[in-house]
């Protein structure tokens, strides 16, 4: 069996609101292994959204245990969670996220200038080997307002990978973006698993889950139900299939 990259047990995680508690995690025991692809599915208020928050250490459960590459988050103070979070996780979010008026290759670079270890040159090379892995090489000297949509979470795609996490966390990365570009994202999220990459990918689209290896379902703070995917999509079949836009850019 392959190693367990994430570990959670018995999680749960409570909010406060005034006089009234809200339980939006009861209890959760979960695991993602290497060269896992998951997909938390649910609707909202599901506990998803917490779910993610905790792995990507911006959260905190109330009680249990989340253990991350084999150390336990719990144990860990705050500059601690930030260097591990920086070294092991990459993150992906909807909107993108990018600095506005930085350059592709600025952006992807990011992340490095937080590592003292990497030097200006070995942080360049990185992040230009990463926009290589999207299929950006011809645009790292571009601006985000210059790039399309697809291209900015290409972008956003090539920060994640540069310190080379162990597990990518991407939450409803293809939500903003049309049907061929989410194709072309999901393809690329297919190929960096053929690779190798453990990923995680929070989504409410059903059909998006289906281009994953495992879906775990949640409800009410609780999984409700977690499987193998026997339908699965291949996103460059579906490529091939969509009717060619002369106009269309990725």
């Amino acid at each position: 069996m392959s190693k367990a990259i994430i570990k959670v047990s018995e999680l749960r995680k409570d909010y406060h609101v005034g006089e009234m508690t809200v339980h939006a995690l009861r209890g959760v025991d979960m695991e993602i292994y290497e060269g896992d692809f998951a997909a938390i599915m649910g609707a909202s208020g599901s506990g998803k959204s917490t779910m993610l928050n905790i792995l990507g250490c911006l959260d905190k459960p109330s009680y249990g245990e989340y253990h991350l590459d084999g150390v336990n988050m719990g144990k860990m103070n705050k500059n601690q969670l930030a260097g591990l979070r920086n070294n092991k996780l990459g993150f992906i979010f909807q909107s993108y996220n990018l600095l506005p008026r930085t350059t592709a290759l600025e952006n992807v670079e990011l992340p490095l200038f937080y590592n003292s270890k990497v030097k200006s040159k070995e942080r360049k090379e990185r992040a230009i080997y990463a926009l290589e892995q999207v299929g950006l090489a011809d645009r790292m000297d571009h601006m985000p307002n210059q790039l399309s949509g697809g291209q900015q979470q290409r972008v956003a795609i090539a920060r994640s990978l540069v310190n080379d996490p162990v597990v990518i966390l991407a939450d409803e990365a293809t939500g903003n973006l049309d049907t061929r570009t989410s194709y072309e994202i999901m393809e690329l999220f297919q190929r960096l698993n053929d690779n190798g990459k453990t990923i995680v990918f929070v989504t409410h689209e059903s059909d998006i889950a289906r281009f994953m290896k495992r879906n775990i379902v949640f409800r009410d703070g609780r999984i409700q139900k977690e499987s193998a995917v026997t339908d699965r999509f291949n996103a460059t079949q579906l490529i091939e299939a969509l009717p060619v836009d002369e106009d269309y850019e990725s």
